[in-house]
């Protein structure tokens, strides 16, 4: 069978904003750090970064593993000379983006409801589960997918397995997401559709992956700029998804 039959949403930056907070967190973490050294020689946020790659193995995605990332890294940063008061004031900042409001992108729960008339729409998202299940039903929108899924990783096996279990294959499912890196990259590796938009700002960790050029999987994939374009992209894709040969 051809056509799309399902299409995935992305949840954070995709329909609410996230990487703002996250972003303040960073520079409140580098004013901190500030304290002890100079920051004119250390790069203290290319310094977390790295801790916080290393440590995604162990601790996963969300503001847990970044705020544990954080502690590390100020003791490294610092020599251990970083006082107990600020590493009290990251655990706080911490619990203060677990408790930061959903604001939901402007029109995208019209562009979701739209999608949903003509397909199937299921959210997939990445994270401290409690967290993104908190942001989930926060968000006004848990009644418009046919399914959530919180995931740990979004890689190809990860897709395979969700699509598989929704009983679709990959021609039939389009992926929805500000993430080339997770969104975008792993559904059309396996042969699937993507509509990539773009946040005001992005994790590093997201941008690691580029727009595909290769005549097979640039074709099956839209950028937009904003939610209410979504729909119009999502119909595009599914006409070429019924006519591959001759899209």
């Amino acid at each position: 069978m051809t056509g799309l039959r399902m299409i995935g949403f992305d949840a954070d930056d995709t329909l609410w904003r996230s990487q703002d907070y996250f972003d303040d967190a960073q520079a409140e973490f580098e004013r901190i750090v500030g304290g002890y050294v100079d920051l004119a020689d250390v790069r203290v946020l290319d310094a977390l970064y790295a801790v916080e790659t290393a440590n995604i193995a162990v601790f996963g995605y969300g503001v847990k593993g970044m705020a544990l990332s954080m502690v590390e890294s100020a003791t490294q940063i610092t020599g251990g000379r970083i006082a107990a008061l600020d590493l009290h004031r990251i655990v706080e900042m911490a619990k203060g983006l677990l408790r930061h409001p959903v604001k939901l992108l402007p029109g995208i729960r019209k562009a979701v409801e739209a999608v949903a008339v003509e397909f199937d729409v299921v959210l997939i998202t990445k994270g401290d589960l409690f967290h993104q299940e908190a942001k989930v039903r926060e968000s006004g929108l848990s009644d418009l997918f046919r399914r959530i899924e919180i995931v740990s990783e979004k890689d190809p096996p990860t897709y395979a397995r969700l699509l598989a279990e929704f009983g679709i294959d990959a021609g039939q499912f389009l992926m929805i997401g500000n993430s080339l890196r997770s969104d975008i990259a792993p559904v059309l590796a396996l042969g699937g559709w993507g509509v990539h938009m773009p946040y005001r700002t992005t994790w590093a960790h997201e941008t690691a992956a580029e727009i595909p050029t290769d005549q097979d999987q640039a074709p099956r994939m839209r950028v937009v700029a904003a939610p209410d374009a979504l729909p119009a992209a999502v119909d595009a894709l599914a006409v070429c998804a019924r006519t591959p040969r001759e899209a």
